[in-house]
């Protein structure tokens, strides 16, 4: 097995009217892929908020141990509505990457869905529904959904009225009806609620 070290990347958060977007960038050693893959990591929607937790929390540990590294890097609803969605995006993917502090020569990068890579990464791979087959994939999603439904909870107590702590900011009905008694608040992209 080489020392070239995997790494995983997705988003979480495009579609909400409120919060941020969040860019998980989950980076392992070849050698220790067994690590992660005894979690079973799926994609991040399709498991249970408390099996979500359960696998983050034994990442966080393993990054105390230093089997892992991983970051997330999030951008707010004032920025994407400035900026626009991909932008904001492509700007937390690449700065996750800065952070990690990865040699692009040592890096396999795998990518969800139709995120991208800077080109000086040559050793890159986007991935359909890469959330559910590859395990990097999988563990940068969980990692990006923990932190980013985390941040709502934080948010839902300095604005109550919205129940940020149970929609984490996206279209449900109830978010909807509170947006239109009590418009929007700064965590909503206002560039999303137009139609509301």
């Amino acid at each position: 097995m080489s020392n070239k070290y995997l790494i995983g990347i997705d988003e979480v958060g495009r579609g909400p009217l409120a919060g941020p977007v969040t860019v998980g960038v989950f980076c392992i050693l070849e050698k220790d892929i067994s690590v992660i893959e005894s979690l079973h990591p799926k994609d991040s929607k399709i498991l249970s908020e408390k099996k979500r937790e359960k696998i983050a929390q034994n990442l966080q540990a393993l990054q105390k141990q230093g089997l892992c590294k991983f970051v997330c890097i999030s951008v707010s609803a004032a920025d994407i509505d400035a900026r626009g969605i991909v932008p904001c995006i492509t700007f937390a993917l690449n700065r996750g990457l800065e952070k990690l502090n990865i040699s692009t020569n040592e890096a396999w990068i795998y990518l969800d869905g139709g995120l991208h890579a800077p080109d000086k990464y040559k050793n890159q791979e986007t991935i359909i529904k890469g959330d559910q087959k590859i395990p990097v994939i999988s563990c940068a999603s969980i990692v990006a959904k923990v932190y980013r439904d985390n941040l709502m909870v934080d948010y839902a107590k300095q604005y109550p009225e919205y129940g940020f702590e149970k929609h984490k900011g996206y279209g449900t009905k109830n978010h909807m009806d509170a947006i239109q008694q009590y418009g929007v608040c700064r965590l909503h992209r206002v560039s999303f609620c137009r139609n509301i």
